[in-house]
């Protein structure tokens, strides 16, 4: 008997994802499946839902929902052999995507049940996991924006973009240690990725890998609005580094710094977060979580 628990996050998305005992038990033989379905209810709960699952012996606990709470159930499982199932109800779905997850509830519930499983790498900042991406500047910016908006759609993604452009403020210097060199610049953003899509299908960095042991850093420098604009139009065609302005590289940690008594505003895995210092480290945890995938991953 396999003891399988859903982590769900009702209002994911639009709101309007439906999973309870009745279809599951379509998809999992009462005879070899025993289930357990639980209800997140607010920031964090998915954590405190995990952990208790795991108490109780789960043997595959499944993320229903967005970016964030996968984020906060798979940060439970990073370094056991518990494996995370996820089922994309959110907006973006950037890991979910990266891993040919479907978006249809039938044929995700399929994929759970089949239970073909792969280790990918986590990233870390500041002792906080992701895996999917973080970042600081303006991509910060546009999630917090995004969050404080009732609109979890690409339009509503865009709207924040626009309102973040708006309030665009000159860069603060930072420095950036990777790779054995370490250089000042005033980012327009630092977007660090573990995945090749950040969600709705769009990409910073198109050549990321969940399972080569680095992370894709896209540094880009201070640009005027017309710049803004190619940026846009090169991250709609997934080829954000052919800005003049954009530096690609790949590296198994990163260090951020800025003057003593600032901050960051950061986002992790479409999560506004902010940094209470100004030293972020960066970092990667190679294989350190499996994950149920398509038999063809």
């Amino acid at each position: 008997m396999k003891n399988v628990h859903f982590i769900v996050n009702p209002i994911a998305g639009k709101g309007d994802s439906i999973i309870n005992e009745v279809l599951l038990s379509q998809y999992f033989e009462a005879k070899h499946f025993d289930l357990c379905l639980k209800i997140s209810n607010y920031p964090g709960h998915a954590t405190e839902l995990t952990k208790a699952s795991l108490h109780e012996g789960a043997h595959i606990i499944v993320a229903c929902g967005g970016d964030g709470t996968i984020n906060e159930v798979a940060s439970c499982l990073v370094g056991t052999d518990i494996p995370l199932g996820i089922i994309p109800f959110g907006s973006g779905n950037g890991l979910a995507s990266n891993l040919d997850i479907p978006k249809n509830l039938c044929e995700a519930l399929v994929l759970l049940r089949n239970a073909h499983m792969t280790k990918i790498d986590v990233g870390r900042m500041n002792g906080r996991f992701f895996f999917s991406n973080t970042g600081v500047g303006f991509d910060a910016s546009v999630i917090k924006n995004y969050e404080s908006s009732n609109r979890r759609t690409l339009s509503g993604y865009l709207a924040a973009c626009i309102t973040s452009l708006k309030q665009l403020t000159k860069p603060q210097e930072i420095e950036i240690k990777a790779n054995g060199r370490k250089w000042k610049t005033n980012p327009f953003l630092v977007f660090v990725s573990n995945t090749n899509v950040m969600g709705y299908h769009l990409s910073l960095t198109p050549q990321a890998s969940l399972q080569d042991g680095l992370l894709d850093v896209l540094v880009v420098t201070k640009v005027n609005r017309v710049k803004m604009l190619v940026l846009g139009v090169l991250l709609l065609m997934n080829r954000p580094h052919l800005l003049k302005e954009a530096r690609h590289f790949q590296t198994t940690t990163l260090a951020l710094s800025s003057l003593p008594g600032t901050h960051f505003d950061s986002q992790i895995d479409g999560e506004f977060h902010v940094v209470e210092d100004n030293t972020i480290f960066i970092g990667i945890e190679k294989k350190a979580l499996t994950v149920i995938v398509p038999e063809q991953l």
